[in-house]
C-alpha cells in the first residue's frame, strides 16, 4: 500500500494508495473534526486548495450525529460529499482531553461526554466498530494518551496496556470488515506508538507494535508541551525502529518549521488544527513569515495576504478587506482566512515534495525554517 520513491537523508518520498485514491507523501491532512473543516469550507473548497486527505474524528462523531446514523447515509465520504482518503482519529486523544470524568480499565474507559455529561464506554472493540460504520480509509487505533511528563512505571504500564489494545483493535477490524454492511472493505487500521518522553519505553513499544505487521504507524503523545528539541529526538530514536515499507504518521504537529524538521527525521503524515484555528482569528501564513491580520497597519492595505501565494483568497483580496471581515465579526473573513492558511500549508507540502523530488529537500529546509517561524 506505500511505495517509498526516494529518499534524502531520513526524508522521504512516498505514494500511499487508498481505496480513495492515491496520497503523495510526505503530506498535511486538513483537519475536518466533525467532517467539516471549522471556518465553513466545504468539499469542493477542499479540493481547489489541493486538500489530499480529511481528517475526521471518531469521538465527535460518535456523540454527534451518531456513527450509525453517518453510516446509514453512507459512510462519511456521502455524508461529507468528500471524495478523497479519510482518516478518523480513534477517539483516545478526545477521551483523554475532553471528558472531565474517565475511569481507565482493562476493558476500556467510561466517561463523560463533554457535550452534555451523559456516560459513555469506549474501548478498543467500540472505536473500531465506531470506525467501521464511518467507512474511513485509515483507521486508528484506541490508544491511551498519556500526560507529559508522567511516572516511569505509569508510562511503563500504559504502554502495556496500549499494546493490548491494538491487538484486539486489529482483531476486531478484521471480524467487521468479514461483514456484507461493510461500508470500506479496504479500510486500514494504523497503529500508534506511545511512551511520553522515556526514549526506552518508546523504542520498546515501537518494536512490539512493528511485529504486529500493519499498514501504517504513527507517533503520538507529542506536541503536548514538551520542547522541540525533545520532540525531534524521541522522533529520531523511534523512526530508527519503524517499518521503512509503511507510513509513518507524527499526530498534531504542528508549525511548518516543526513539519519541515520532523520530514527531515523520515516522517511522511502530518495533522494540526492549528493552522485553521490561528486563521479563524486572524493569524495568517505567508512566504514571508506570520501576520497578525488585526493590526491596524493591513486597515487601508491593498494587497493581498501574500503576494506570492496562488490560492482563491490571495487572488482576489485584499488584506484591508479581510481585517475589515475578521473584525467586524463577518463569517466571510473566517472562512477566507481558513482558506489562504490550508491552502499554504498544503502547498508547502507540494513544495517539500518537489524539493525531495530534485534531490534539494535539505537546502530548502535550512532556507525556510527560520523564514517561515518569523512574526512579521
Amino acid at each position: 500500500m506505500f511505495e517509498l520513491v526516494k529518499q534524502e537523508g531520513r526524508a522521504r518520498l512516498g505514494v500511499y494508495k487508498t481505496p480513495h485514491g492515491d496520497v503523495q507523501t510526505p503530506i498535511f491532512m486538513n483537519v475536518g473534526t466533525q467532517a467539516a473543516i471549522k471556518g465553513a469550507l466545504a468539499a469542493d473548497d477542499l479540493e481547489k486548495i489541493g486538500t489530499q486527505v480529511l481528517l475526521c474524528n471518531t469521538y465527535h462523531l460518535h456523540l454527534r450525529p451518531g456513527d450509525q446514523i453517518v453510516k446509514g447515509l453512507g459512510g462519511l465520504h456521502r455524508f461529507s460529499t468528500w471524495s478523497g482518503p479519510i482518516l478518523t482519529d480513534s477517539g483516545g486523544f478526545q477521551v483523554f482531553s475532553l471528558a472531565q470524568l474517565r475511569n481507565i480499565k482493562e476493558e476500556g474507559v467510561t466517561f463523560n461526554a463533554h457535550t452534555d455529561g451523559h456516560k459513555v464506554f469506549m474501548g478498543p472493540e467500540e472505536s473500531m466498530h465506531i470506525q467501521w460504520s464511518l467507512g474511513s480509509d485509515i483507521a486508528m487505533a484506541f490508544d491511551e494518551c498519556i500526560e507529559n511528563p508522567s511516572p516511569y512505571e505509569y508510562v511503563r504500564r500504559s504502554i502495556d496496556r496500549t499494546y493490548r489494545w491494538l491487538v484486539r483493535c486489529k482483531a476486531s477490524l478484521e471480524e467487521l470488515k468479514q461483514r456484507e454492511d461493510t461500508v470500506n472493505p479496504g479500510q486500514a487500521l494504523w497503529g500508534i506508538n506511545q511512551g511520553g518522553t522515556y526514549h526506552d519505553l518508546r523504542v520498546e513499544h515501537m518494536k512490539r507494535i512493528a511485529e504486529l505487521d500493519l499498514p501504517g504507524y504513527a507517533i503520538g503523545g507529542l506536541a503536548v508541551g514538551e520542547t522541540a528539541d525533545v520532540m525531534y529526538s524521541i522522533i529520531e530514536s523511534v523512526e530508527e525502529h519503524m517499518p521503512q515499507d509503511r507510513p509513518r504518521y507524527l499526530m498534531g504537529v504542528g508549525t511548518p518549521a516543526n513539519i519541515l524538521e520532523a520530514v527531515a527525521r523520515g516522517i511522511d503524515f502530518f495533522d494540526c488544527v492549528m493552522p485553521a484555528r490561528n486563521a479563524r482569528h486572524g493569524h495568517l501564513f505567508t512566504h514571508h513569515g506570520v501576520i497578525n491580520i488585526n493590526n491596524q497597519k493591513y486597515m487601508d492595505d491593498d494587497a493581498p495576504i501574500d503576494d506570492a501565494c496562488d490560492c482563491p483568497v490571495c487572488r482576489r483580496y485584499s488584506r484591508g478587506y479581510i481585517r475589515h471581515l475578521i473584525r467586524s465579526g463577518e463569517m466571510l473573513g473566517m472562512r477566507l482566512s481558513v482558506m489562504h492558511n490550508l491552502y499554504f500549508y498544503n502547498h508547502l507540502m507540494s513544495d517539500i515534495r518537489d524539493r525531495l523530488a530534485e534531490g534539494t529537500f535539505d537546502d530548502f529546509r535550512r532556507e525556510q525554517t527560520e523564514v517561515l517561524s518569523q512574526r512579521i
